[in-house]
């Protein structure tokens, strides 16, 4: 089925149930325990993956699987509260058509998180690191198959995946604070397991400075259909043999709650300089 053909139905549903086309201006994607953000939009209106044609479901802990629309800091907004990952079963292409039909609503930026590991030895759990580089250890890309050259270039390039303009706004208003932005290259594994000590120290060589199962493949998308892009990591535990300690979700849930207050008042100015 064509890709604006899908795109349609899904919008049909989203129509009406809101009783109107929204029109947002900024698109979230909110990963591993930081899905409460949506939870603070004024006027939201939470709407089921399931209930969106050609949305998958969303298994992973501490993903909600809703599409929430409203307005965060006075700009028209829809998020993600959730995402889907190749490891949950999904073909990789599939894992991303929200973020086209972000796209197809409007939406200019694309605000990317995710909950990441630490390879970099300068940072620890909490951090919260822009993304400005990506290195695709999974192999996986969304892109492979037929081209609609109506939504992108059949070779995109992929030279930044951050916008420099917006980052720079955002980093003026961090300095103002007296805060310095964090960057960081960002590794993507299959998942589900956690990497092997051997696998960290090979990324760390290569440059790599977090590393995650996601937002890669979204990353790739945003930059095929031209949107604006910002990612950002939660740096919820150092990767493995980096410490010794055993890597468990549940301390990743817990780290993401405890920079909840951080993780937001970024955010906020993230949606605001777009």
């Amino acid at each position: 089925m064509p890709l604006s053909v899908k795109l349609n139905e899904s919008l049909k549903v989203i129509e009406d149930k809101l009783g109107y086309v929204p029109k947002p201006k900024a698109g979230l994607i909110l990963g591993s325990g930081l899905g409460y953000l949506a939870d603070s939009f004024n006027d939201r209106v939470a709407i089921s993956y399931d209930d969106i044609p050609h949305f998958l479901s969303s298994t992973a802990i501490g993903h909600a699987g809703q599409l929430v629309f409203g307005k965060f800091q006075g700009v028209d907004v829809v998020a993600m509260q959730g995402r889907f990952h190749a490891y949950e079963g999904y073909d990789v292409p599939d894992t991303v058509y929200p973020v086209y039909f972000m796209k197809s609503l409007g939406v200019e930026g694309l605000v990317l998180t995710n909950a990441a590991g630490g390879i970099n030895l300068e940072v620890q759990p909490g951090d919260l690191i822009v993304i400005d580089d990506i290195i695709n250890m999974a192999f996986r890309n969304p892109l492979i198959g037929p081209n609609d050259d109506t939504v992108g270039p059949r070779f995109p390039d992929m030279s930044s995946v951050l916008d420099e303009d917006w980052f720079k706004r955002v980093e003026t208003r961090e300095k103002d604070k007296g805060k310095t932005l964090k960057t960081g290259v960002y590794v993507f594994c299959l998942g589900p397991n956690y990497e092997t000590p051997a696998e960290i120290r090979a990324f760390r060589s290569l440059g790599g400075d977090l590393v995650g199962m996601s937002t890669v493949p979204e990353i790739i998308a945003a930059r095929h259909c031209g949107l604006k892009i910002f990612g950002v990591s939660c740096v919820t535990n150092m990767a493995a043999g980096v410490l010794d300690q055993k890597l468990t979700h549940q301390e990743v849930m817990d780290t993401a709650n405890r920079v909840k207050q951080k993780f937001e008042s970024l955010v906020r100015i993230i949606v605001e300089e777009l």
